[in-house]
């Protein structure tokens, strides 16, 4: 009897579209002063000492913000919602404007290449949208075909990637572009409460841009998008949310001191979603781009997927050097990768943000 060996399992090569996104360029910008969380607190006029110690121990050096100018006796104010979203306008327009340019540079290529932009905020409402402000900004081709994400929170970066990455692969040769820009300068209540307290510890202003073009196979050098995962935590839906406040005429963030242990439980389920069917393991995947959401999120991401320190540097980094950029923080992290020049052609990356909902998106990519 001739005894044939069995062929042993390829984990790492999982199934391969027959066109597929790749991504060929990243920008960020910032704007307004960088000031760190000790600073703030003075600029704040933040006394209490439980305030102050959620500013103080939560990983984060500085973030560029854009508060309100102080009134006649030294205060600063919360702004009326009107001039919030007219800050938000301005700070998008021009972020969005900065972020835009330096990827397309990046890309080697020009507005007048951009075939598809799609635009990211949850940090303001704009009619019309950041699209189509930014089109006749920069003077880009009026046909330009585009698209608005609007409201998602911070996982939309992730959300708007797997619609652009289908537009892309579906329009061989053209360009697209996902920008997020969130002001989140634009979204801030000053009113001593612990509520408002955590979310003014945390965010910071900043916007993010990823080319995209399908090149057939052997095209552009750069990961290949290979699939996306999502979860909703229907349990959790009010966890995070952006609703109006009936006390200060305004909308006013919120989030559950508890949500990073609901995303932390969660986070194996939808990584096996999407490894599901690849023959991969977490073991295989070479690069982490997690979503800088905060300390906490981020340690109880680490804790639940198995990950090193070293997975997380460029996520710990940005939350570090800007605090939680929103939709944008996970391309700040892949833009430092970019940088780092460590990935290596075959190697898998995966791509983590989490959001209101509360959610969480993921997306696997191919060097």
């Amino acid at each position: 009897m001739t005894l044939i060996a069995e062929r042993p399992v390829d984990r790492r090569a999982p199934a391969i579209p027959a066109t597929m996104s790749t991504i060929i360029g990243v920008g960020t910008a910032v704007t307004g002063p960088s000031v760190t969380q000790a600073e703030l607190l003075g600029l704040m006029d933040i006394e209490d000492p439980k305030i102050r110690s959620i500013f103080l121990n939560s990983a984060i050096d500085r973030r560029n913000l854009s508060l309100p100018p102080p009134d006649d006796t030294g205060v600063r104010r919360s702004e009326p919602q009107g001039q919030l979203l007219a800050k938000h306008k301005r700070l998008a327009v021009e972020m969005g404007s900065q972020a835009l340019q330096a990827c397309l540079k990046q890309a080697g290529a020009a507005l007048s290449d951009l075939r598809h932009l799609c635009c990211v905020t949850s940090t303001g409402f704009l009619t019309p949208g950041l699209s189509a402000l930014l089109i006749k900004e920069l003077g880009i081709d009026p046909g330009c075909s585009r698209s608005d994400v609007v409201g998602m929170g911070c996982n939309a970066g992730l959300n708007a990637l797997n619609v652009v990455a289908g537009w892309s692969a579906a329009h061989p040769g053209e360009l697209a572009v996902v920008l997020c820009a969130e002001a989140c300068s634009a979204a801030y209540a000053i009113d001593g409460s612990m509520r408002t307290a955590v979310v003014n510890s945390l965010f910071g202003d900043g916007s993010a841009a990823l080319a995209l073009r399908n090149d057939g196979p052997g095209g552009s050098a750069g990961p290949r998008i290979l699939k996306f995962a999502s979860l909703l935590i229907s349990d959790a839906i009010d966890a995070m949310r952006y609703d109006w406040d009936n006390d200060q005429g305004r909308f006013s963030f919120f989030l559950d001191p508890q949500i990073p242990y609901v995303v932390g439980a969660h986070a194996e389920s939808v990584v096996d979603r999407l490894l599901s069917g690849t023959g991969l393991r977490r073991s295989d995947i070479g690069h982490w781009l997690v979503h800088s959401g905060g300390k906490k999120v981020i340690d109880a991401v680490v804790v639940n997927l198995g990950l090193s320190r070293h997975d997380v540097r460029h996520t710990v980094g940005v939350l570090r050097d800007h605090g939680n950029v929103s939709s944008g923080s996970f391309l700040f992290s892949y833009e430092r990768l970019v940088n780092e020049a460590v990935a290596k052609p075959g190697e898998y990356g995966v791509l983590m943000t989490m959001g209101p909902g509360s959610t969480i998106e993921t997306a696997l990519v191919q060097w």
